[in-house]
């Protein structure tokens, strides 16, 4: 008997333990998750966050404003500031422009329309934090010049503002309508003593805003009281409203928005909030709030972390935001008023943000929502004949690069979500990656974007690559051939940009590398970032772009290059540069892969590292705790992925690159009804490593996860420890992505040689493969020749060249050569900068004529500095002629013309005479970019071997500018001067 009940026990054990392995209890929560946000966490340092009461994806965003514009002032709030102008109704959190700030109510103690910006009296008032509280849905803040209480709380399309006044005297409201952008139109109309409604039409970031509001008081008002329009602002509207109030009740005031119009507010109001009390609605809200958070439930002891995590599943939860009215109406992108039909539309996609992180953390806790966001992609493409790159308040703001709502659809697709029509949304990919603009029409052509075709050639020559990749996996899934090959082939178009003997990604400028090469100088290549920053984005090809640079370990060493280099950048000031760690630099979006690149070169642990290090040092519970823009939830997302132990380095590839787990316990709670549930056993500050994983019970080695072992349900548990081990490290186990199929051989480029030179040039090709052979042709005239040693170039001419493999041949890069004259010689006496050098000191005097754009490498630029050049002819000229010199005026991009041109010419390089100058009126606000040319003539009796030009800078930016407060400092661009 002993015997066989031990059996049975030993039985009973080992039945029960393999049910603990494989069933882990879901993560719980110890109080509501709400009481874990601080919505001022990015309120300071670039954050760019608001406080203020909103709803998860909601329409309004009612917050205090402290900033009226500048960088810092984008969601307009700012942590450092102690003075509120008062508490509008549409905010953007974390971007980097700013927007919205629609009509702005703040109660005071008297009439007054001046909001005190200009420093005399206003109705703005001082404020302590001390005073105020934030939580999701939920405001209040306590106004010190007018010791008004405040709370605000909302409903998706509405709002409800509480006012405490003092006294029953004097108990006003300013509802002004010129706060922030520009005005078109504005009115106001009165319908009652306790009713308003009107609308409001801007132009700031999005040119054609339009937004109407449906006011109701608890109280009656009298003495409404009108300001005039303001001069230039048609309909202009600031209104006092003077509250009857004997018992000094709360006022409170309900607010519905529409951007369909007055009636559309008015439904919104009554729909959503109608009677209920400002509890009712507050209550709802939160409760709302709550609902959302517990989409992923985390357990443990470190209050920071949660609050960190908590903070970041309410910002990712802000943004798309709702853009329709209760009865289903919006505002499309052709202005005009559609229906959605079996979806929700949205507007805020700042797609090349949230493409990365955002929108695959949406494919799991947001499945439906994403459908709606695809659907709404496709009513775009339908309204305005393209699909958003980031969309506003009905307006493409032409605003970043790429064409990612492409990858958003793919990666959707891909992970079995596909509520839409999917022969729609193939077509509107591949629309998005046909047009001829933003460089592509070169990039078509070439497999690359020249420098002088386009500015910031590299990174979207980076990005398009990846969206085509993307593009040729869902054309594979749908069985369409031809499309497979084209995109996928043009998935590789990467390589074209890779510069072997510096190993970085570079510009081409005139099939040259675009030179000097400083990988530390932030310029007109790249977008937001430098050559460190960009040159490991190849998410779709790692196996390739490892075998360009010569193998893992090359990788491994460039990326620990990377995080070990000086955390300086030279070139041009980018804010958006910031949380640098060497040269990775995570407050801005194209480093965000980068630390889990380690998994694919068979070491996880460094990954661990940096991982964890990103986490607990560039992420605090502090108002700066966001290390650059939160970017409508792109650094957020970051934060969730990677605490919970892995991030989507390739979406589209429907797998996730294991980092290290930051907490205890945390459980996915899926919308399917199941539930994921990641535990980090022994997790501590010291124990960031891994030492062994189980999923669902069995030994898992793999560094990667795939997203249905997410969706399928179940558990990852992981065992951590204090120091680097094995695990994920052989080659089985690691993640991979690699394009083997329809290879694509990269076009050649120029080596050694110059395309504007004195004399002669030599000129070498090479190309990316070495293996391949390289043809190439002078002229227009004969075949092309089979490339095997330098040649010499002595005369204006171009060259064609193209490489082949295999029978698999390149584009063809056709290149002309300019022959400088040999006597002429120009010596700069000022210093241009290095980004905008157009080619070199020779650049004035090569014979090549810059374009309006001032990023396509033809201009060179002097930043706060004058320009003094002299030419020396050679010999001396006795002929009557004329001297041409060409400026640039593009003032959104603080290019200005010089405030004075002169002309002097010498015979012998120390006596000069004036040919004359001309006086600029550079100050006046122009929106169109033009060149303008100056013209001095020198008659016969003048014996010219010297001219000498003089450009004075403009200096500091006028009032007007936008970079004034900033201290700003204008640009002169300048290019050829021409002697005829």
């Amino acid at each position: 008997m002993k015997l066989h009940f031990f059996s049975f026990f030993i039985v009973f054990f080992v039945i029960v333990s393999c049910k603990t392995d494989l069933e882990i209890s879901s993560a719980q929560k110890d109080k509501n998750l709400i009481s874990y946000v601080n919505p001022f966490i990015g309120t300071g340092g670039h954050g760019h966050t608001y406080p203020g009461a909103t709803m998860p994806f909601g329409m309004m965003q009612l917050s205090p404003d402290t900033r009226l514009d500048g960088w810092d002032g984008c969601s307009g709030y700012h942590y450092s500031d102690d003075e509120i102008y008062g508490f509008s109704h549409t905010h953007l959190s974390g971007t980097g422009v700013s927007d919205y700030g629609d009509i702005l109510l703040m109660p005071t103690n008297k009439q007054i329309f001046n909001n005190g910006a200009d420093g005399k009296e206003g109705y703005k008032s001082k404020f302590s934090h001390e005073k105020e509280v934030a939580e999701p849905g939920f405001y209040k803040v306590h106004l010190d010049d007018t010791n008004i209480n405040v709370e605000l709380t909302v409903s998706k399309r509405s709002g409800i503002h509480k006012y405490n006044y003092p006294s029953p005297k004097n108990q006003f409201v300013i509802l002004d309508l010129l706060h922030r952008d520009k005005v078109l139109d504005a009115k106001i109309n009165r319908i009652s003593d306790t009713e308003l409604t009107g609308y409001r039409f801007s132009e700031a970031w999005a040119t054609d805003q339009r937004l109407f509001f449906s006011i109701k008081t608890s109280h009656k008002f009298t003495d409404v009281l009108q300001s005039p329009p303001k001069t230039g602002e048609i309909g202009g509207q600031k209104i006092a409203l003077n509250f009857i109030n004997p018992n000094n009740e709360p006022v409170i005031i309900k607010i519905g928005i529409s951007a369909v119009d007055i009636e559309g507010a008015k439904k919104n109001l009554k729909g959503e909030i109608g009677n209920q009390t400002f509890e009712q609605v507050k209550k709802t809200a939160q409760d709302f709030w709550e609902k959302q958070l517990e989409k992923i439930v985390v357990e443990d002891s470190n209050i920071d972390h949660k609050t960190n995590f908590y903070s970041s599943m309410y910002h990712v939860s802000i943004a798309p935001n709702l853009y329709q009215d209760v009865d289903g109406r919006y505002r499309g992108m052709d202005m005009e008023i559609h229906k959605s039909v079996g979806f929700d539309y949205y507007t805020v996609f700042s797609l090349w943000d949230t493409y990365r992180a955002a929108h695959p953390l949406y494919t799991i806790i947001e499945q439906e929502k994403t459908n709606d966001f695809i659907n709404t992609f496709l009513a775009k493409y339908d309204e305005g004949g393209i699909m958003p790159i980031w969309d506003l308040s009905a307006n493409y703001t032409g605003c970043m690069i790429g064409y990612h709502a492409v990858p958003v659809i793919a990666d959707a697709y891909l992970k079995g979500i596909k509520n839409y029509d999917i022969e729609k949304a193939f077509k509107a990919m591949k629309h998005s990656a046909t047009r001829d603009k933003l460089g592509l029409d070169s990039y078509k052509i070439f497999g690359f974007i020249p420098v002088e075709k386009e500015s910031e050639s590299v990174s979207k020559t980076l990005e398009y690559a990846y969206d085509d990749w993307t593009i040729a996996q869902m054309a594979k899934s749908l069985g369409k051939k031809e499309d497979y090959k084209t995109y996928l082939e043009r998935a590789q178009y990467y390589k074209n940009v890779f510069d072997p003997e510096s190993q970085f990604m570079r510009g081409r400028f005139r099939n040259t590398w675009f030179a000097p090469f400083d990988p530390y100088e932030v310029n007109f290549n790249y977008t937001e970032a430098n050559a460190w920053q960009y040159s490991f984005y190849v998410p779709q090809d790692i196996t390739g772009f490892t075998n360009l640079l010569g193998g893992k370990q090359q990788l491994e060493n460039q990326l620990d290059k990377l995080f070990s280099a000086k955390a300086n950048t030279s070139g041009r000031h980018q804010a958006d540069i910031t949380g640098l760690i060497g040269q990775y630099a995570h407050g801005n979006e194209p480093s965000h892969h980068m630390a889990y690149l380690y998994n694919f070169v068979n070491k996880p642990y460094k990954t661990q590292e940096k991982t964890r290090q990103i986490l607990t040092k560039l992420y605090t519970n502090t108002p700066d705790g966001i290390s650059g823009n939160e970017d409508c939830g792109q650094m957020s997302a970051w934060y969730i992925f990677s605490s919970l132990g892995f991030y989507p380095v390739t979406p589209g590839a429907n797998q996730y690159i294991i980092g290290s787990p930051l907490f205890e316990k945390a459980t996915f709670n899926l919308e399917n009804g199941k539930s994921f549930t990641i535990e980090a056993k022994n997790q501590s500050k010291e124990n960031k490593y891994i030492k062994s994983v189980k999923l669902n019970g069995k030994d898992y080695e793999y560094s990667y996860i795939h997203h249905q072992d997410i969706i399928n349900g179940g558990n990852l548990v992981f065992e951590m420890t204090n120091r680097p081990t094995k695990w994920g490290t052989k080659d089985e186990f690691i993640p991979s992505t690699e394009i083997k199929e329809h290879t694509i051989v990269a076009a050649p480029f120029i080596a050694k040689g110059k395309t504007a030179f004195k004399g002669s040039t030599t000129v070498e090709l090479k190309s990316v493969d070495e293996t391949a052979d390289i043809f190439y042709r002078v002229g227009y005239k004969g075949g092309y020749k089979k490339y095997d040693k330098p040649f010499v170039i002595d005369k204006f001419i171009n060259l064609s060249v193209y490489a082949e493999k295999k029978g698999v041949k390149s584009a063809t890069i056709t290149t002309d050569f300019y022959k400088i004259d040999p006597n002429i010689k120009i010596d700069l006496k000022t210093k241009y900068a290095n980004q905008y050098n157009a080619g070199g000191d020779n650049a004035l005097i090569d014979g090549i004529v810059g374009t309006e754009d001032f990023r396509t490498g033809t201009w060179q630029g002097y930043f706060d500095t004058d320009l003094i050049a002299i030419v020396d002819l050679g010999k001396i000229n006795k002929k009557e002629g004329r001297i041409e010199v060409n400026f640039l005026e593009d003032q959104r991009s603080w290019i200005f013309l010089p405030s004075e041109v002169e002309c002097l010419v010498s015979f012998d390089g120390r006596s000069y005479e004036s040919l004359g100058s001309f006086t600029v009126q550079n100050t006046i606000e122009r929106e169109n970019v033009k060149i303008q040319e100056f013209i001095f003539k020198h008659p016969p009796r003048i014996n010219v071997k010297y001219i000498k030009i003089i450009a004075k800078k403009l200096g500091k930016l006028p009032k007007w500018h936008l970079g004034y407060k900033h201290d700003g400092r204008s640009w002169l661009f300048v290019d050829e001067i021409q002697i005829k």
